[in-house]
């Protein structure tokens, strides 16, 4: 029996949709799953355009089915490997701070900064040259033209200052 694609079709889908179901959840193992493959395979044939001749509707209709099946199946298979669960992203760390994180930031930012402005001038440029400005030790001792032992000192003596400053009284 040969049969017109459009009008044929319709018909034999709706007489074997159960059938066309069983197939589709053989594959899939869950019945929304088989649902939805055989919702699509019927937009298929309802959008139809071009007509062929079919010897074999119910045998075309079942191959549709399980090869869209498979391709679900096979995509589903590679989205488990590709993402995680949802669940994953909730333990996830967040890299924008709470505004109480940016207004503690802040209050020890100014405090720092005031520690250092109340520091000797010799100190604070050995500090700033160092820790701003990323000069070695060995560099900053010919700027300020002293020894690289008296910047390290001087370099200690400025985190000293500011961390006793930032500690809780």
């Amino acid at each position: 029996m040969i049969v017109g694609k459009q009008a044929g079709l319709d018909e034999v889908f709706m007489a074997y949709r159960s059938q066309l179901r069983w197939a589709a959840l053989r594959i899939l193992g869950n019945p929304e799953r088989a649902e939805d493959v055989v919702q699509d395979v019927y937009l298929k044939i309802s959008e139809g355009g071009a007509t062929i001749d079919i010897r074999n509707p119910a045998a075309y209709l079942l191959q549709m089915v399980r090869n869209l099946a498979i391709d679900y199946r096979r995509r589903l298979s590679l989205e488990v490997h590709l993402f995680q669960s949802e669940d994953d992203g909730l333990h996830v760390p967040c890299h924008t701070a709470m505004p109480e994180t940016i207004v503690s930031g802040r209050q020890h930012l100014n405090l720092v900064a005031e520690a250092i402005s109340e520091l000797p001038e010799r100190t604070r440029r050995a500090f700033e040259l160092h820790r701003l400005e990323g000069h070695t030790h060995r560099a900053i001792a010919k700027e300020l033209d002293i020894s690289t032992s008296l910047v390290n000192i001087l370099i200690h003596q400025a985190i000293d200052h500011c961390r006793s400053v930032l500690q809780p009284a």
